[in-house]
């Protein structure tokens, strides 16, 4: 089955630190909050690509040592790779949505916290 909705309103709605919203057969949607000063840790996944977009707050967002300012509206994209760290640079939530391919967490996955998010992960890669 496939998966609709408005992911504007979905983004921005989300308080948790990441909560799976589809997870098909290449790729997986996932809407992230992270709190001010906030980050994702830095990573690499070496056999997905991954895709963010910016509904609302300001993010850094740094790809191999390049740091880019991501504003509202604006993507990037992390290949397979890159190692990578996403941080919320300003005084508000960052709301963002992210897409991996091929999936990564998962399916139903909610993580109401980073804390959460980082004990989870210890157990599932």
């Amino acid at each position: 089955m496939g998966y609709t909705d408005n992911i504007e309103d979905r983004t921005k709605e989300n308080s948790n630190f990441r909560k799976v919203l589809y997870t098909g057969s290449h790729m997986q949607l996932v809407v992230m909050c992270l709190k001010p000063g906030e980050d994702i840790g830095l990573e690499v996944h070496d056999t997905v690509d991954q895709f963010f977009r910016v509904e609302e707050g300001e993010a850094k967002i740094i790809m191999n040592g390049e740091e880019t300012i991501l504003e509202e509206d604006m993507v990037a994209i992390v290949p397979a790779g890159t190692e990578h760290n996403v941080i919320n640079n300003k005084e508000e939530d960052l709301k963002l949505y992210t897409i991996y391919a091929p999936a990564n967490h998962p399916e139903g996955t909610v993580h109401a916290t980073k804390e959460e998010a980082m004990e989870a992960e210890e157990h599932e890669h």
